[in-house]
């Protein structure tokens, strides 16, 4: 991020946002608040440059020498009453605060508009022009790399963490600790973390392709614990690409507006949709890493888990492994697209579309018992999912149907597709492929007994 360049500020405004790009560059949050005052006081004698070089221009076109030499003689208090007030009526737009302070003038401000970046730095605010401004200019030299940016979710996406007291009798071998299976305790927070097997390589691969973020509903300590094992050297998040829910502009929900880039160049990867209910788009919607006891119960999943099993997800056609090659595709579509040539105005959400819509291409789907009664077919989200991976969805069986979706092989129409050889499913064929991004072998998801199918 680079807030000096293209400002349409004086040139001591520049020079203050270019020390507070340099400040913001090399500190963390956990900064001193008198970081502020110290780049005030740096843009301040920058300015005092400025009032010099004034006096000088007055001196070569005449200015009398007395009235030069009785302002170069006013006390330093006057000087800086002077220059306060000559930065003040500046009519400065105020581009953004930092420290309460505007960043371009130094003048105090005391609302609370535009939004607060504190993963950057805990003390900065910008306002909705300088945000566009950063957008556009940022956008511009990740395009310029070939790069898109991607933003991860955390718990049930790239891992999943319990607390030591939720371990279950099964589970206090986990105790110990395994690092080369990718499980962590977390001894100060009193947590037990097992990272998803395949994550190491897909950051490592995804991170040549995107510039990262995570983006957690956690708390910052947990996010800011969480990307250290996942990137102990800060070579994939940064010091300052870790947004947690204290970021959030909106209650229970996260926004690409704490993000400083432009949502046609945005790719998320959550286990959990309704918390993106203005980005669906952008989404990849991730099939939930659950390995701890605890995780299961919470979703009210039956079974044992896979810690109590001692199993765990694969490495090479686990969840990260399938993701990683759609998004591949997605970034190799955005930057090779014979669309159109101005490639800023290229839109990922539509390759997201176009990619999703081709997983079911040319199957027809007719849903049996699967919805409530009386509920409209057409409205549930298993009917959308399948419409959106490209499947025709229809309520009544005919020759051209190729799948029907059912719960139990008793029912009519499941019958019917036994009687006719079409494909007779479980629901979780049509879940699969959406998870997996890619049409899943239908005797995988055979439908027998209902209790065999649960």
């Amino acid at each position: 991020m680079n807030l000096a360049a293209d400002s349409p500020l004086s040139s001591s405004s520049d020079d203050f946002a270019a020390i507070l790009d340099a400040e913001l560059a090399s500190t963390s949050s956990e900064e001193s608040p008198d970081l502020a005052e110290d780049i005030f006081d740096a843009a301040a004698a920058a300015a005092a440059d400025d009032l010099e070089q004034d006096r000088f221009k007055r001196r070569r076109v005449g200015e009398p020498e007395a009235i030069v030499e009785s302002k170069q003689s006013l006390p330093e208090t006057k000087e800086k009453d002077a220059l306060k007030a000559s930065v003040s009526n500046k009519m400065c737009p105020h581009p953004g605060m930092f420290g309460g302070m505007c960043m371009a003038c130094g003048q105090v401000i005391d609302d609370d508009s535009g939004i607060a970046f504190g993963y950057i730095h805990k003390h900065l605010r910008l306002g909705s022009e300088e945000i566009a401004r950063l957008r556009v200019k940022d956008s511009k030299i990740l395009l310029r790399e070939r790069k898109l940016r991607l933003i991860l979710d955390l718990d049930h996406t790239l891992l999943n963490s319990t607390r030591l007291i939720d371990v279950s009798s099964r589970e206090e071998y986990l105790k110990q600790g395994d690092l080369s299976v990718g499980l962590h305790k977390l001894e100060r927070m009193h947590m037990l973390t097992k990272l998803r097997p395949f994550v190491h390589t897909f950051l490592k691969e995804a991170s040549e392709l995107f510039e990262m973020y995570v983006y957690t509903m956690a708390e910052n300590s947990y996010a800011l614990e969480i990307a250290k094992l996942l990137d102990p050297e800060r070579v994939y998040f940064g010091g300052s690409r870790v947004i947690s829910q204290a970021d959030c502009t909106q209650k229970h929900q996260k926004g690409l507006d704490v993000v400083l880039g432009a949502e046609n160049a945005m790719v998320i990867l959550d286990d959990t949709e309704m918390v993106w209910q203005k980005h669906k788009e952008n989404l990849i919607p991730m099939d939930r890493y659950h390995y701890f006891a605890s995780s299961f119960h919470q979703f009210g999943l039956i079974g044992p888990s896979l810690s109590e099993l001692k199993q765990d997800e694969s490495e090479s056609d686990g969840a990260l492994a399938t993701v990683l090659k759609v998004l591949k595709k997605v970034h190799q579509m955005f930057f090779d697209s014979e669309q159109s040539t101005d490639i800023a105005s290229r839109d990922v959400r539509l390759v997201l579309k176009a990619i999703r819509g081709e997983i079911l291409k040319g199957c027809k789907l007719v849903f049996s018992h699967v919805f409530p009664t009386e509920f409209p077919a057409e409205t549930h989200p298993l009917w959308k999912m399948a419409e959106q991976m490209g499947a025709v969805c229809s309520a009544e069986v005919d020759s051209s149907v190729t799948h029907v979706v059912s719960l139990h092989p008793g029912t009519e129409k499941a019958r019917w597709a036994m009687q006719e050889g079409k494909f007779l499913v479980h629901r979780r064929w049509v879940e699969a492929a959406s998870f997996l991004w890619k049409r899943q072998p239908e005797e995988q998801y055979v439908v027998t007994h209902p209790s065999k199918n649960q």
